[in-house]
């Protein structure tokens, strides 16, 4: 744990939250450790958008705009897990942290992320705020679930979930815009669930954490070794081009998840 860092306890469960990205460093469950660590590591939030926007770029209103292209040739997972976030309030079970889009981004507004930890579920939630201009926005997380728990009796991480349909992904790794039938791993993709995000996590003979959102879209990235990312956004990769959510003045965007064990 680094300093300035929360901590968050309920029963069993502790929750580490780094306010130098608004981030999740650590999540234990009866001393078991669930989020694989390190920098960029964790459960980091992904705002104003999430995965890759194409070629760093954002045509909007008329308006054109460039980004640093940090996954050559995309940007990638948005802006504010490169910022320090403000601890707007802290308990022994609740933290809410804040921040302001700019300058990294062109539209005055801020992101606000709460952290609320119970017995037996951890619940996220993040608003998006546009202060005077409407601009497209997405909200999601990106957590890194650890592959293999260090405890003898766990077996591999297995995901159990029944989406819709999977996005086509290109040659760009983004969606080509054609609904295919789920396919199997390995994944860098995103799948659609329209009733909300439902995946269960397991590691077999040991434990289970289960995911929900009321976002629509999961990405699912198993192609490390170590971990596996299941990540909960509002809208697909380049969602900002082409399936844009304007949030506008008086009408911010909120999206939340839930993770019970």
């Amino acid at each position: 744990m680094a300093p300035g860092d929360l901590v968050l306890r309920s029963g069993e469960a502790t929750v580490d939250v780094s306010p130098a990205s608004g981030s999740l460093t650590s999540l234990r469950i009866k001393g078991t450790e669930y989020l694989y660590q390190g920098p960029g590591f964790g459960c980091f939030p992904m705002a104003p958008w999430c995965g890759r926007l194409r070629d760093g770029l954002l045509d909007f209103d008329g308006e054109h705009h460039r980004f640093p292209r940090n996954d050559p040739p995309h940007a990638l997972h948005g802006t504010v897990r490169d910022h320090r976030w403000e601890v707007l309030d802290h308990s022994s079970t609740r933290a809410t942290l804040g921040v302001r889009l700019e300058p990294s981004w062109p539209f005055p507004g801020s992101v606000t992320h709460q952290i609320t930890l119970t017995i037996d579920k951890l619940r996220l939630q993040m608003r998006i705020h546009a202060d005077d201009r409407p601009f497209p926005a997405q909200a999601g997380w990106h957590p890194w679930f650890r592959r293999h728990l260090d405890v003898e009796s766990a077996g591999s991480l297995e995901l159990r979930f029944a989406p819709a349909w999977q996005e086509e992904r290109g040659s760009d790794h983004l969606p080509t815009g054609r609904q295919i039938a789920p396919q199997e791993p390995p994944w860098d993709d995103c799948f659609a669930m329209p009733d909300g995000v439902d995946v269960v996590c397991e590691w077999p003979g040991h434990s289970r954490i289960h995911v929900r959102s009321d976002a629509r879209r999961v990405v699912v990235y198993d192609m490390r070794e170590y971990a596996v990312c299941v990540e909960p956004q509002s809208g697909p990769p380049d969602g900002l081009n082409t399936a844009p959510r304007v949030v506008t003045p008086g009408h911010d965007l909120m999206v939340s998840t839930t993770w019970s064990w």
